[in-house]
């Protein structure tokens, strides 16, 4: 799908206004994940609002692309989106943990019905994406739609990770798309201190993935190589999507300590006045 210079500047300003909403919903929750969800604001921005065929009036829609949410700490940026998409009103973001909400701490199916999967213990996404493409496979319906599970780099530690990225690449389940958010921390430090990833490429590779590397920030890159993605027939696609963790707040920036913290007050102050002095 072509992606002009007007409508990079209008994702970007979108993206903006995204991690602002993430910062606002985090302070008044006093509770939460910072780091990933700025970092995957472009991201989400870029899917929700291009690439994506979906409908927020529609949510239900049976042929629509299908988005699991595997690292589900980084809700904050899938409600923001889905908010400022139409899903649901951007107001009830201030809901975000709050007792009886429908906004809970992770992505929780039950209370949130726009949301394709309940998401909590690392790991477990790629396998229940992997149930929905090999369900297309089988029902001839893999031509149709595309399955997009967003993972974290820190969650690849895990081993029913690797079970999924085998099965998948023995079966080419071509319509499968995972996006890995390579924002190399997890919440005790630095992943290639914590349990050494790379080279990352290769492990993918060896289990018949096609995969891509990318700037998870440049919204013209990112687009290119989803369109990449989806004209391969023979295998299931990787797409690693380097990231900033908590892109665009300088204080937050690459500090693996904000992965699991939520700005106090005067921090979301600061925060938003940043995001604030940003110029699309």
């Amino acid at each position: 799908m072509l992606l002009t210079d007007e409508k990079i500047k209008e994702l970007e300003k979108k993206a903006n206004d995204i991690r602002i909403s993430i910062i606002e919903m985090l302070v008044e929750a006093g509770s939460g994940h910072t780091a990933g969800p700025l970092g995957m604001a472009d991201i989400f921005t870029l899917f929700y609002f291009h690439i994506l065929k979906h409908d927020p009036k529609n949510p239900s829609w049976e042929d629509r692309d299908r988005v699991v949410l595997s690292n589900g700490h980084i809700c904050p940026v899938l409600y923001a989106t889905m908010a400022h998409a139409g899903y649901f009103p951007v107001e009830e973001l201030k809901t975000l943990r709050k007792f009886g909400s429908r906004l809970q701490g992770h992505p929780h199916r039950e209370y949130l019905p726009y949301v394709d999967t309940s998401s909590g213990p690392l790991g477990s996404g790629l396998s229940q994406a992997v149930g929905m493409a090999l369900a297309d496979k089988i029902d001839k319906k893999d031509s149709e739609r595309f399955i997009y599970c967003f993972m974290s780099d820190g969650e690849l530690d895990e081993g029913n990770t690797w079970e999924a990225v085998m099965l998948a690449g023995k079966n080419k389940l071509r319509n499968l798309i995972a996006i890995v958010d390579r924002n190399n921390i997890q919440i005790e430090g630095v992943t290639e201190d914590v349990m050494p990833l790379e080279p990352l490429q290769s492990k993918w590779r060896s289990f018949n993935w096609h995969v891509i590397e990318v700037s998870g920030h440049d919204m013209r890159s990112l687009n290119e190589v989803v369109e990449e993605a989806q004209a391969i027939y023979e295998k299931p696609t990787v797409i690693i999507a380097h990231t900033i963790p908590g892109k665009g707040v300088r204080e937050f920036e690459r500090n693996y300590k904000w992965h699991g913290k939520a700005p106090s007050k005067e921090e979301g102050k600061m925060a938003i006045e940043e995001l604030k002095l940003l110029r699309f």
